[in-house]
């Protein structure tokens, strides 16, 4: 404690929001993995099982709209301590006995869970915009890369944690376990982190939700399907992919996801040096275009490889690892345009409008990943995955080059 109170008021401040976003990932990504395998387990159809994230992604995209004018009101530290707070309840919320563990419960914990992801994610990406001058791009692209990337690693440990606990205790011991560290964390932030944190200057009106921002509406378009791209495969046709044709057990997919969500977040982290941040240059959006090209086709080959007569093991283990690689960069390359586009003067509207956009993606990955799973199969996920992501980069051919400035 005393080291930490010797840094530089942004540098603590820094450490504080990625501490807490640190810990709240690596519950988020535990928590879905749990409900993954355990519902699984139960003999939940995949169609079953996205329906139990539904609430999870609509909220998520309600909050991103709403969490972002609240913000701007409140401070950033409130809001993400609300997140923490919500989390904490939401574990809870899944321990009661086995037979109140109905779908429209199980909905309405994993409803509480989304809005406190995306308070406490959009709290955390609005934070790096006010503690690194403007004038120092290279630097925030650095931040950025470093906070979105270690989130995502966490992430990927987060989920081997769910698969461990499930097998080493049961769903109820793994969630109250969850529950007692995040509501240590969610104490000492609510102690620690700096009061009135991005506040806005003047209060905004509600209609402001909405951004006016040309560049940031097109970033948001292509985040939508960039995002809807990954999760209409990951989320629950992988998973159920791996345990019913491979037939791996829930230590065998808890770990492989996350070694691959962890060497996804390694990936974003270097994503600067990757784009060309070491020689001084910062992406615009013809790197987002030109990343999101090399990415558009990769799920269709994994598809065709599937039909062939390699190994499926080879084919989709080894395509994972290429699409997690040029994944990570694309969204890494997304995250620093939306920190570098939005106003400083209520950050979090412009970033909670821009993450709205993700999470309508992520909705609509999640209802098809199921879906279509489960009346077509893998290859049919991957086949949409490859137009999303070619969609995505389509509309990147809007975005902003160094020559222009964002239109607001």
């Amino acid at each position: 404690m005393h080291a930490l109170s010797r840094l530089a008021p942004e540098v603590r401040q820094y450490l504080l929001v990625t501490g807490n976003y640190w810990a709240f990932t690596l519950t988020d990504g535990a928590l879905r993995m749990l409900v993954v395998l355990h519902f699984h387990s139960l003999g939940y159809t995949p169609l079953q099982i996205a329906a139990l994230f539904l609430f999870y992604e609509i909220f998520g995209v309600i909050t991103n709209l709403v969490g972002g004018y609240l913000g701007a009101r409140l401070g950033l530290n409130r809001t993400m301590n609300i997140g923490l707070g919500l989390q904490v309840a939401a574990l809870l919320m899944l321990t009661v006995p086995a037979a109140w563990l109905t779908i429209p419960w199980v909905m309405g914990a994993q409803a509480m869970s989304g809005i406190a992801k995306d308070l406490n994610k959009m709290s955390a990406k609005s934070s790096i915009k006010l503690l690194v001058p403007n004038s120092q791009q290279g630097t925030l692209y650095k931040w950025v890369a470093i906070l979105t990337g270690s989130k995502n690693a966490l992430k990927g440990v987060g989920f081997f944690l769910g698969g461990a606990l499930l097998a080493l205790l049961d769903f109820r011991g793994a969630l109250l376990v969850m529950a007692a560290l995040l509501a240590v964390v969610w104490l000492a932030s609510l102690m620690l982190l700096k009061k009135d944190l991005g506040k806005a200057s003047a209060k905004p009106k509600f209609r402001d939700i909405l951004s006016k921002s040309r560049a940031i509406n097109i970033l948001s378009a292509a985040r939508l399907f960039l995002f809807g791209a990954r999760d209409v495969w990951f989320v629950v046709a992988l998973p159920v992919y791996l345990s019913s044709v491979f037939g791996w057990d829930f230590w065998m997919v808890g770990g492989f996801l996350a070694a691959w969500v962890i060497g996804y977040g390694i990936v974003q982290s270097f994503a600067p040096s990757i784009t060309g941040n070491a020689r001084g240059e910062v992406p615009d959006g013809r790197a987002a275009f030109v990343w999101a090209a090399l990415l558009a086709g990769l799920p269709a080959a994994i598809a065709l490889g599937l039909y062939s007569d390699v190994s499926a093991h080879w084919v989709l283990l080894g395509g994972l690892l290429v699409f997690g690689a040029l994944f990570a960069v694309n969204s890494s390359l997304h995250s620093y345009l939306i920190v570098s586009y939005a106003k400083e003067d209520g950050v979090s509207l412009d970033v909670g409008f821009y993450y709205m956009s993700n999470a309508m993606g992520r909705l609509l990955g999640t209802l098809l990943s199921g879906w279509v799973y489960q009346a077509y199969g893998l290859e049919a996920c991957l086949w949409i995955s490859s137009a999303f992501v070619l969609l995505a980069a389509l509309i990147s051919l809007g975005l902003p080059r160094h020559a222009e400035q964002p239109a607001r």
